[in-house]
């Protein structure tokens, strides 16, 4: 059995994927909008949440690798908390390693 590997489409950097889909136009931009909405408040949660990690390194006085141990995690991963790429985690996983040091997160709606 072969697997079609053939791209038949690429959408260009910054087209409106739900047009491109068929929704009509003004579903296509109110989707899209939510769409971006979504993504900018994940990305801030995470911002907030890699903040908290990075205040209680700092006031712990740590090397990354020793906030890797404590975290459970490897001292690239520390890194990246540290700079900020929010791309290269879950809000999952910076929970967890908040909990792990005794910073439990609450969730406030509204």
């Amino acid at each position: 059995m072969k697997i079609d590997t053939e791209i038949r489409h690429v959408s260009k950097p910054g087209a409106n994927l739900f047009l491109e889909l068929g929704f009509p136009p003004d579903e296509a931009r109110r989707l899209q909008a939510a769409s971006r909405k979504q993504i900018n408040d994940t990305r801030l949660l995470k911002q907030q949440l890699m903040e908290e990690l990075s205040l209680w390194i700092t006031e712990h006085h740590l090397k990354q690798a020793d906030a890797a141990e404590i975290l459970m995690v490897s001292r690239p991963r520390v890194s990246d908390v540290v700079n900020k790429k929010t791309a290269k985690f879950t809000i999952d996983t910076l929970v967890e390693m908040l909990s792990r040091i005794g910073k439990p997160v609450r969730l406030a709606i509204g």
